[in-house]
């Protein structure tokens, strides 16, 4: 009776976490539309300034900006890592941070000074393990980042590149590629030297497709441009691995559901097998009992 009483009960708690992987799979299949809706949105806008800035910029050859300056020599580096805030997303966080610390062990081996920048709790709390502090950690960023928030980091990204306390700013971050693929990137932002297309399917423009007239000047238009840019592929950065997180959770809680209905049908078997075994017991002895009357 023991045994049978500890199945049970053993089979009624993952029943009940069954129905908490159920619930958060449907949760994070909800965030995942709205989060694809919104990357989707963007993701035209952000490959046609992107490769209008890119086309202005090869056109404008007697042009110049601070943001397309490449540095000769790399001394500052600025290193940004979004990761989530919450777990239960298989190895969403873990994939990224291994692809962080790769970059960053290659910008120390470079003698390059690391400015480190962290978005997620998940983030903040390894790299507080490891022992790397970071200048700046954000916990803001959820699966709906806005854009007036983005544009406040990219601001300061901006005039810390045009003002030459950094040299290069990078992202790390997975990179939503379609709803099965998805990979961790380390993708550089500044310099605006290579302006390519915000689609990783779309390779960069070799040179111009078109040929411009500028009004009022190719400088006031680039002024205004290649800020855009920059602002809409970063936003781009965090509305991808918005998705991406909503994916990986999704597919994790889907797993989990899944194994709590083998383990559910397995203590079931044994449950049926156990009682049977009890019962017949039970009758035995009553058998036993009643011969040993006559």
């Amino acid at each position: 009776m023991a045994k049978t009483r500890a199945i049970v009960k053993r089979r009624k708690a993952i029943r009940n976490i069954r129905k908490i992987t159920r619930t958060m799979e449907l949760i994070a299949t909800a965030r995942f539309k709205k989060a694809l809706d919104r990357a989707s949105e963007a993701e035209a806008y952000t490959r046609r300034i992107t490769e209008l800035a890119s086309d202005l910029s090869a056109s404008a050859t007697d042009v110049t900006h601070p943001l397309l300056q490449k540095r000769e020599s790399v001394k500052n580096s600025l290193l940004l890592v979004i990761t989530s805030n919450r777990g239960l997303c298989g190895g969403y966080n873990a994939t990224i941070l291994r692809e962080a610390m790769a970059r960053i062990r290659h910008v120390r081996g470079a003698g390059e000074t690391l400015h480190l920048e962290l978005s997620g709790k998940r983030a903040i709390a390894y790299f507080r393990f490891q022992g790397i502090a970071a200048e700046a950690t954000f916990t803001r960023f959820e699966d709906k980042p806005r854009f007036d928030e983005v544009e406040e980091l990219a601001n300061r990204y901006i005039a810390d590149f045009v003002s030459g306390q950094l040299d290069r700013v990078e992202v790390v971050y997975m990179k939503f590629l379609n709803a099965a693929r998805q990979a961790p990137v380390a993708e550089t932002l500044l310099p605006l030297a290579t302006v390519s297309a915000a689609s990783a399917a779309s390779p960069a423009p070799a040179g111009p497709k078109y040929e411009y007239e500028y009004l009022p000047s190719a400088k006031d238009i680039l002024q205004e441009i290649l800020p855009v840019s920059f602002k809409v592929r970063l936003f781009k950065c965090f509305l991808d691995a918005a998705v991406s997180e909503q994916i990986a959770r999704r597919v994790a809680m889907k797993a989990a559901t899944e194994n709590a209905q083998d383990m559910i049908k397995s203590l079931t078997r044994k449950y049926n097998r156990a009682r049977q075994a009890q019962i017949t017991k039970e009758i035995a002895e009553v058998i036993g009992g009643a011969e040993a009357l006559k």
